[in-house]
């Protein structure tokens, strides 16, 4: 499992790790958005190298986990294995810089995945999952357990950093009254 910390990096990573008697494509060569003519997008190459990493999670684990059997368990334990691979400073609450965004000084808190990019690697994962042939309903990265952990990094991390992830709010415009029809005056009124 050492040779995964690619996930969100620029590195390609184009080996098939497809399992013969799996019913999704763990390859990244079927993608379904695509076409042959078009150079595919940062966010296509993005998911599919996420694909393949995870993919090569798969094929790691001990014992060797099929996609098919794959839950929103091990999805977790492959978030969980991701954190050793992180660059975001998490304070813990006995550190003194516990809850500032800029602390002052090092501490020897730990380095975990940013919430941000754990969120956007599940999107990408959970759309890659039905492309390469996965039903919406049986998606692993989709399952509720997945959801709830990703709220629960997010709320620790926004209190250990002292950085609000609050959705921001759209910027509506005010209100604008409809234009009055000038109508003619009715005959006579003149």
């Amino acid at each position: 499992m050492d040779s995964l910390p690619d996930i969100g990096g620029e590195s390609s990573n184009s080996e098939n790790t497809g399992n013969n008697n799996n019913s999704l494509t763990l390859a990244g060569n079927s993608s379904a958005s695509s076409s042959s003519s078009a150079t595919p997008s940062r966010y296509e190459n993005q998911k599919r190298r996420d694909w393949n990493t995870f993919g090569q999670y798969l094929k790691n684990h001990r014992p060797p986990l099929s996609l098919n059997r794959c839950s929103g368990a091990h999805v977790l334990e492959f978030l969980r294995y991701l954190d050793q691979f992180g660059k975001t400073k998490i304070h813990t609450p006995i550190c003194p810089f516990y809850g500032h965004p800029n602390p002052p000084a090092p501490c020897p808190c730990p380095l975990r995945q940013a919430w941000g990019s754990l969120d956007a690697l599940i999107g990408r994962l959970r759309a890659a999952y039905e492309e390469n042939g996965g039903k919406p309903e049986a998606n692993p990265f989709g399952a509720r357990a997945v959801r709830l952990y990703l709220r629960e990094v997010r709320d620790l991390q926004s209190k250990a950093r002292g950085v609000s992830y609050e959705k921001k709010k759209r910027k509506r415009l005010p209100p604008s009254q409809p234009p009055q029809l000038q109508l003619p005056p009715p005959p006579g009124a003149i």
